[in-house]
């Protein structure tokens, strides 16, 4: 699917949240604009539409999918809600870009990603951490061998959201819970320092009332001597720092590490600073990044790779068994 137009045209899903959040950094995003909203609910959809003067407005991805003024999706919607949305896009040919995690478990991630090449259309989990300034610098100083060979990860994410079973960070129904949520991150940075997957995953967890994970504590074995250690918690505060450990040195982002913009190195006893601003609030990259794909025609991204994707929620899926996390359904396969 190549995009010969003057401007990509939009649809957002599920507005709330992280739409708006979406919406503010695509007036800074040149080449794309949003020409409908949808949601379940007409009156939302609409509400959402003109407070960002917005065109169309849909309570069914039927609108859109038959519509042939859109050419890209973001989906916003909770987590149980990605794959069947993104399955009925991906058969019209439209573009998705969609929140991670892009499903619930692999098989669903699996089923995705063969319909992207089966109808050669482009699908990208919406990680943008991966896509920030910052990220490219260090990415460079890893494969330069700036601190020699990476041999460990270590980070931390941590949170206190609302403890509101109506709300998707503690509803079960809506695939919530501390993992899936604020893990996916630390999983998808670890992938990308190290640039394989864990051989063996080792995982504990606590649980909230409403039955999602609340904390998980997790450690990482790779081949050839690698290793990986996160903490996520919906139920406790932290720095939220990043550390990747090298034979030669390290990489450390201080804190916040999901919007980071400053990291420091130290190797061969010399410190060496990044600073590295993003675009609006984070988001402006990975939209340039999935509309430059697009117009060359691409079905994923270099930077957030549709095997880095699955690889991330194999692991999930193994935590999720260790610690017995199950949704209604659900199939770990």
């Amino acid at each position: 699917m190549q995009i010969l137009g003057e401007k990509i045209r939009w649809a957002v899903i599920g507005p709330g949240g992280i739409a708006h959040k979406f919406m503010r950094d695509m007036r800074v995003v040149e080449g794309g604009e949003v020409r409908w909203i949808v949601s379940r609910e007409m009156q939302r959809a609409r509400a959402f539409a003109d407070e960002w003067n917005v065109e169309h407005a849909a309570d069914s991805l039927a609108q859109i999918t038959e519509s042939a003024e859109v050419d890209a999706v973001y989906i916003a919607s909770p987590h149980h809600a990605h794959a069947a949305a993104a399955r009925e896009l991906l058969a019209h040919g439209k573009a998705v870009l969609c929140e991670k995690p892009l499903t619930v478990n692999a098989r669903e991630a699996g089923e995705l990603i063969r319909l992207s090449h089966l109808h050669q259309t482009f699908l990208m989990e919406a990680m943008w951490t991966r896509m920030l300034p910052l990220y490219q610098v260090l990415d460079r100083w890893i494969k330069e061998g700036a601190i020699g060979k990476p041999v460990a990860v270590v980070s931390q994410f941590c949170g206190l959201p609302p403890k509101d079973p109506s709300q998707r960070w503690f509803n079960p129904e809506m695939a919530g819970g501390a993992l899936l949520d604020l893990g996916v991150y630390n999983l998808a940075m670890s992938q990308w320092a190290l640039g394989r997957k864990p051989q063996r995953v080792t995982a504990s967890a606590r649980f909230a009332e409403s039955g999602v994970d609340e904390l998980i504590a997790a450690t990482l074995e790779y081949d050839g001597g690698g290793y990986g250690q996160f903490i996520c918690s919906m139920c406790a505060s932290a720095e939220n720092r990043l550390e990747i450990i090298g034979d030669k040195g390290s990489i450390r982002v201080p804190g916040n590490f999901i919007q980071a913009e400053k990291a420091g190195r130290w190797a061969d006893g010399e410190f060496t600073s990044c600073d590295e601003p993003m675009k609006g609030e984070g988001f402006v990259h990975e939209i340039e990044e999935m509309q430059r794909c697009m117009r060359e025609g691409a079905i994923e991204s270099p930077l957030m790779p549709h095997a880095d994707t699955l690889a991330t929620m194999e692991v999930m899926d193994e935590i999720r068994r260790q610690i017995g996390l199950h949704y209604a359904n659900d199939d770990l396969g």
